[in-house]
C-alpha cells in the first residue's frame, strides 16, 4: 500500500509518501516562518491563502520524486484537525478532490496522532502499549498509547502549554520569532542556577500541567533591569530548566502510575536536546526506554501523517465525499485500529 499525505494545520505546507514496504519514498515541507515573521505570531489568514499556493506543488514535486504515478497510490490521507480551521479546509479539500479525481479513498488524520505515531517511522519503533509524552506550541499532554486510536488522556495542561512558555518568554527577552528554539539555543550559554524560576504544580500529586505562572515569572524577574545578554542567556536557562524539570518529573509518574516502561516523546518541544538528554537519563534511573521521533519529524510534517493515514487505511478506514475540516477534535473520541492491523507497524519498510 502506498499513501500520499498532506499536512497544513498551521504555518507548515507538507507533502509526503509513504509505501508499506519501501518506506518513506518523498517527503516536502515549506515552512512559513518568513511569512509570519513581521507579525510576531501566525497570522491565520496569511497562513491560509499561502497554503494555496504551496500545497500543489509541494504535491507534484513528492509524486515525482516517489515515482511510479498516481496509479501506485493506495488513498490519501490529509491533516483534518485540530488546528487553524481556515489552514486545515486547504489541505483538506485538496487531499479529497485528489482522491476522488483518481478514484482512490481518502482518510482524514488527527493531527495529534500524527505526532504519536511520528516514532513509527524510525527503524526501531515503540512497541505499544507505552506513555506518550507529547509536548509543542500548542499541546502539553501525557497519553497512555495501548494502540492505533486507543489513547487515554493522563495529564494535559491547563493554560499555556510548554512550547507556548517558551515562546512567550522568548518575546519578553526581545528574541526573533519563532522564539521557542532561540531561547532553547540561548539557554545553551545561560547558567544554572541563577534564576530559579517555578516548577508548576510539582508540589502536588497527578500529571496535570500549567505553565502560564512560568512567563509571569520571568516577567517579574526582569522587571526593571536592562537586558544585555548574559542576562538573557541566564533567563532562558532558568525558563528552560524550570520547563525540562516539570516534564521529566510528570513522565516519571505517568510511567510509574500506569506501571509502562517505554516513554515515547514527540512534538515539536520533542527536538530540544536538553529535554531528550533529561529524560534519557531519568529512563534509564527507572530501567525504562525512550524513543523519539527524528529532528524532523519534530515539528509538523506530512510524513507523521502518511504514517497515521496507512496504518489507517489499511485497516479498512476511509471517508466519504464530505471534506472534513475540525478546529477542535478530542484525540479520545478516534476509533480504534483493530489489534491485528495496528501489530504490523514494524513490518513497514525503514525510510
Amino acid at each position: 500500500m502506498r499513501v500520499l499525505a498532506i499536512e497544513s494545520s498551521c504555518d507548515e505546507s507538507a507533502a509526503a509518501i509513504l509505501d508499506e514496504t519501501d518506506g518513506l519514498l518523498a517527503h516536502e515541507l515549506y515552512s512559513q516562518v518568513e511569512v509570519h515573521r513581521a507579525y510576531g505570531g501566525v497570522v491565520p489568514e496569511l497562513a491560509s491563502r499561502d497554503h494555496v499556493r504551496k500545497l500543489l506543488p509541494l504535491v507534484r514535486r513528492a509524486l515525482e520524486t516517489a515515482g511510479g504515478g498516481t496509479d501506485s497510490l493506495c488513498g490519501v490521507a490529509y491533516t483534518a484537525g485540530p488546528g487553524l480551521i481556515g489552514a486545515l479546509l486547504t489541505g483538506a479539500a485538496l487531499g479529497r478532490s485528489l482522491a476522488y479525481a483518481w478514484g482512490i479513498p481518502a482518510v482524514a488524520v488527527h493531527h495529534l496522532e500524527g505526532h504519536l505515531l511520528a516514532p513509527l517511522l524510525e527503524p526501531q519503533p515503540p512497541p505499544f502499549p507505552h506513555v506518550a509524552l507529547l509536548v509543542s506550541g500548542g499541546h502539553t499532554q501525557l497519553i497512555e498509547v495501548r494502540g492505533v486510536g486507543r489513547y487515554r488522556i493522563l495529564g494535559d495542561t491547563r493554560d499555556d502549554a510548554a512550547g507556548e512558555a517558551f515562546d512567550k518568554t522568548a518575546k519578553l527577552l526581545g528574541l526573533p520569532y519563532p522564539g521557542g528554539p532561540e531561547l532553547a539555543r540561548l539557554a545553551g550559554a545561560g547558567v544554572p542556577g541563577v534564576f530559579q524560576f517555578p516548577r508548576p504544580m510539582l508540589d502536588r500529586p497527578g500529571l496535570e500541567f500549567s505553565f502560564s505562572g512560568l512567563k509571569t515569572a520571568v516577567q517579574h524577574a526582569v522587571r526593571g533591569r536592562a537586558l544585555d545578554p548574559r542576562l538573557e542567556a541566564d533567563v532562558a536557562r532558568g525558563v528552560q530548566d524550570a520547563i525540562i524539570e516539570t516534564l521529566t518529573v510528570k513522565a516519571e509518574r505517568a510511567l510509574e502510575q500506569t506501571g509502562l516502561d517505554t516513554l515515547v516523546v514527540s512534538g515539536g518541544v520533542s527536538a530540544n536536546l536538553s529535554l531528550r538528554a533529561a529524560l534519557a537519563a531519568a529512563a534509564a534511573h527507572r530501567g525504562a526506554r525512550v524513543y523519539y521521533p527524528r529532528i524532523e519529524f519534530c515539528t509538523d510534517n506530512a510524513a507523521m501523517i502518511a504514517m497515521a493515514g496507512l496504518l489507517r487505511l489499511r485497516a479498512g478506514a476511509h471517508q466519504g465525499l464530505a471534506i472534513e475540516a475540525r478546529a477542535h477534535w478530542p484525540i479520545e473520541s478516534l476509533a480504534p485500529v483493530a489489534a491485528g492491523a495496528s501489530s504490523r507497524e514494524a513490518s513497514l519498510g525503514s525510510p
